[in-house]
């Protein structure tokens, strides 16, 4: 290591992993297509808002009902809560105000089972603990951004929403090939929902502050995953300012 080197902190190691030597090529092929604004144009993208319900999202509720029992630290907890409550949640309803304002379709993902014992759970959720039944208050979708009249309501019991459900099925029904997605948590259920979105040849993007995870470091080591090979990444002001651009109401 150099001497300019050791002033400014840096290793060539360090160097090379700021370098993605691909990073143009998924742009122009997969994440900044004039596809993603003919998409847009033509009321064929939707708002995916992934799990935010009180299962997962919400103090003295489901998996956090024990704070001890949880197995996140404390310090996770209150950093993932004071994202939700203060960025998170205000962005989330501000763009499902826009998109319902364009009539641009919003739809919901939760954890919910199919039986009130949870027999139908994935093997994955039955490991975890992970159970969210019909009626119960972990079930119910967080009232600053719950689903309104109409809205499609998708249940799961997996991480990955394309791999646990027909969403697939139902997108392709209403003509939908875009997505901005939103929700919690980020480095889980939203980027496999991402990564799953981009392989089917949806056009995807990521609003960076409408999505939480328990630590700053795994968010933000998943908008850099994200970032420019699965999906664009764009702000809620960003997002908003573009819709009200390119979509005629």
């Amino acid at each position: 290591m150099t001497n300019q080197d050791e002033k400014n902190g840096t290793t060539d190691s360090q160097a090379f992993l700021e370098i993605d030597p691909l990073r143009d090529v998924y742009r122009n092929s997969i994440t900044h297509t004039p596809a993603v604004t003919r998409s847009l144009q033509a009321h064929h993208t939707a708002l995916l808002c992934i799990d935010l319900q009180y299962l997962d999202a919400a103090p003295g509720h489901g998996v956090f009902a024990d704070v001890t029992a949880s197995g996140i630290p404390l310090e996770a907890q209150e950093y993932y809560f004071d994202r939700l409550q203060t960025t998170v949640l205000p962005n989330v309803r501000k763009l499902q105000d826009a998109f319902r304002a364009l009539h641009l379709e919003v739809i919901h993902t939760r954890i919910q089972s199919l039986t009130q014992d949870g027999r139908d759970r994935s093997v994955g959720h039955k490991r975890l603990g992970l159970h969210a039944a019909p009626g119960s208050k972990e079930a119910e979708f967080l009232e600053q951004v719950a689903p309104i009249e109409n809205e499609i309501v998708i249940n799961k019991t997996a991480s990955g929403v394309f791999n646990a459900t027909n969403i697939e099925y139902i997108l392709r029904n209403m003509g939908v090939n875009g997505l901005f997605v939103v929700g919690v948590y980020s480095n889980e259920c939203v980027s496999t929902a991402i990564r799953d979105a981009c392989d089917l040849g949806f056009h995807v993007t990521l609003i960076a502050d409408c999505c939480a995870t328990v630590t700053p470091e795994l968010q933000k080591a998943t908008i850099t995953t994200m970032k420019d090979r699965y999906a664009r990444v764009m702000d809620t002001d960003e997002a908003i300012a573009e819709i009200q651009k390119v979509v005629e109401p």
